[in-house]
C-alpha cells in the first residue's frame, strides 16, 4: 500500500493522425477575423478618413476645437500641416492641422478680390434698399389702463 495522495501516471497511446485538412478547425479563426473587421477595423477606417477630408477642408474663418481644448476661428491657412488660430481678440497662436479635433461651424468659402468700385455699388444698393423698406410700427410695453384699474379694485383676501 502506498501512502503517496499522488496517483502514478501513466502514458497514453497518440491518437490516430488525421488523414487530410480539415476547414472545420479555421471556421472559428475566419469567424472571428470577420468580427473584428466589421466592428473594429471598418469602423476605424472610416473615422480616420472623415478626419483626414476634415482636416484637409479647413480654411479660414471656421471656427475649431483643438485637441488641447483651445477654441478659435482660423485666421490664417499657414501652409498643410500649420493654421494661424485666433483664440480671443488680437490673440493668435499657430497650431498644427492635425491637431484640429472638431470643426465647430464652418464659413463660406472666401470670394475672389473683386474690384472696389463692384463693392461700393453693392454697398451703396443695400442703403438703398434699406431705405425704401417700410418701418414698422414698434409697439411699447405700457400696462392697460383696465388691468390697472381692475387691480386696484379688488379686495385684497388675506386668511
Amino acid at each position: 500500500m502506498s501512502l503517496s495522495l499522488i496517483s502514478d501516471a501513466y502514458a497514453q497511446s497518440a491518437p490516430a493522425a488525421a488523414a487530410g485538412f480539415d476547414f472545420m478547425s479555421l471556421l472559428p479563426l475566419v469567424a472571428i477575423f470577420v468580427v473584428f473587421y466589421f466592428f473594429l477595423i471598418r469602423p476605424q477606417q472610416k473615422k480616420a478618413q472623415h478626419q483626414k477630408d476634415m482636416v484637409n477642408s479647413l480654411r479660414r474663418g471656421d471656427s475649431i476645437v483643438t485637441a488641447g481644448g483651445l477654441i478659435g476661428s482660423i485666421s490664417k491657412v499657414v501652409n498643410d500641416q500649420e493654421i494661424e488660430v485666433e483664440i480671443a481678440d488680437g490673440v493668435k497662436v499657430k497650431v498644427a492641422r492635425a491637431m484640429v479635433v472638431n470643426v465647430v461651424s464652418k464659413s463660406h468659402p472666401v470670394a475672389e478680390k473683386a474690384d472696389p468700385s463692384e463693392k461700393k455699388e453693392s454697398v451703396e444698393a443695400r442703403v438703398t434698399k434699406a431705405a425704401a423698406k417700410p418701418k414698422a410700427k414698434v409697439k411699447t410695453a405700457a400696462p392697460k389702463k383696465a388691468a390697472v384699474k381692475a387691480k386696484e379694485k379688488a379686495p385684497a383676501n388675506k386668511k
